[in-house]
């Protein structure tokens, strides 16, 4: 019975022992007052002038593309020109067996001879018709006839010489060469070849490339919005014609910029685009006709534009983008937004927030919608982050010693 009494006492010690501690730590909370406001880091957002772009898949293709072809009939005696070179405008390239063409222009210009000839005879007998016949030594039929038979022979010789120019014509033609200057593919026949004019056998192909053209597509609708925005003066044109900025396939950036040359003036039925081409130099070679590459293409200027940081926009179950922004009495609101595009690592807003709000862009999981917070730029935030998480991790409490009447009554 004794024992029973010595447990009971021990268990009240103990009970005694914990509501005191108890009611110390409640003591020294209440004493300690609320917790301050959450620190966080914000941005103050101000209007800025941004230049838009578009960035559209194209394809290359050369500026002039020139197809030689034969123009007489004939075989290649010799080809002039190196494959995949350059060449210049008007340079040799090919020589067609130029004997039968010669033999022509020699017959071409006797027969001009021969024309030559009987209108001086012609005339000379005209001559000497029109002084007989005012003596009615002639009859003025006869007179007639010898002023017809000079006509005549003029008439020939115009064919005569006409006949030489075509003759000189195809004789020049047995020398093939470049319509354009440009870079040279391969050739399309080889020495001992025959070629025909009929059907305009293909020799080589030529293509200029000191320029090269990009051909894109763009939505009819992306094309309404931009003229849209340009007439109600959100968007400002940049000069006179839009650059385009070429990116290749392995994503670097083309050193040199183009000019939009012209929009299509008709929409494609099947797939509701307008074509678009861009003129880019290309003084290195470095661009080639067919290749893939990407047009960023300078839409405007946005003269008042409001870019939050993206580590700033949130989702939410929705999908939609949202943001936290500290009014003016220190409390968080939730802001819908509703963004244009990206900008670097910054989104472009058009609705949601104004020029002057204060985004949250640190701190994000520490506050919720209607918390007061203390508000500071985003730099100091980040500092003073930093320096918290540079310090030691506090030491461990030491352990609550056992009540002295416990111990003894368990002995």
């Amino acid at each position: 019975m004794k024992q029973l009494s010595l447990g009971f006492a021990a268990v009240i010690a103990t009970a005694m022992f914990t509501a005191t501690a108890c009611r110390g730590e409640e003591t020294a909370k209440a004493s300690a007052g609320p917790p301050p406001p959450a620190q966080v880091g914000v941005i103050t957002l101000a209007p800025q002038a941004v230049t838009l772009t578009k960035e559209l898949p194209g394809r290359t293709s050369a500026l002039r593309v020139a197809e030689v072809r034969a123009r007489v009939n004939g075989i290649v005696q010799k080809r002039l020109f190196t494959e995949g070179a350059d060449v210049k405008e008007n340079e040799p390239l090919f020589r067609i067996d130029p004997g039968p063409y010669q033999a022509a222009l020699e017959s071409a210009q006797a027969q001009l001879a021969r024309a030559e000839a009987m209108v001086e005879s012609a005339r000379s007998l005209a001559e000497r018709y029109a002084t007989l016949v005012e003596s009615n030594a002639i009859s003025r039929q006869e007179n007639d006839d010898a002023a017809v038979r000079v006509k005549t022979s003029q008439a020939d010789v115009a064919a005569a010489r006409a006949a030489v120019k075509t003759a000189r014509i195809n004789l020049d033609y047995t020398a093939v060469t470049a319509p354009v200057a440009g870079r040279i593919g391969r050739a399309e026949v080889t020495e001992g070849a025959y070629v025909q004019a009929q059907s305009a056998t293909l020799l080589a192909t030529v293509q200029q490339l000191d320029k090269l053209y990009v051909d894109m597509t763009w939505s009819n609708a992306e094309v309404m919005r931009l003229r849209a925005a340009l007439e109600a003066g959100k968007l400002k044109s940049v000069g006179g014609a839009a650059s385009v900025t070429i990116v290749l396939e392995d994503g670097r950036v083309y050193g040199t910029s183009g000019t939009l040359q012209f929009t299509d003036a008709s929409v494609d039925e099947t797939t509701g685009s307008i074509s678009l081409r861009a003129l880019v130099p290309n003084p290195k070679r470095e661009l080639l006709p067919g290749m893939f590459v990407r047009a960023r293409i300078d839409e405007g200027t946005d003269p008042a534009a409001l870019l939050v940081p993206q580590r700033a926009v949130t989702r939410d179950q929705s999908g939609r983008p949202v943001a936290l922004v500290v009014d003016a009495t220190g409390k968080v609101e939730r802001r819908m937004l509703e963004t244009d595009r990206a900008i670097g690592d910054a989104w472009l807003v058009t609705k949601g927030v104004a020029a002057g709000d204060r985004v949250i862009i640190e701190g994000l999981q520490r506050v919720r919608p209607g918390a007061q917070v203390n508000a500071v730029p985003a730099s100091a935030a980040a500092t003073k982050q930093g320096a918290a998480d540079a310090r030691p991790a506090p030491a461990a409490p030491a352990p609550t010693p056992a009540a002295p009447a416990a111990a003894g009554s368990a002995k």
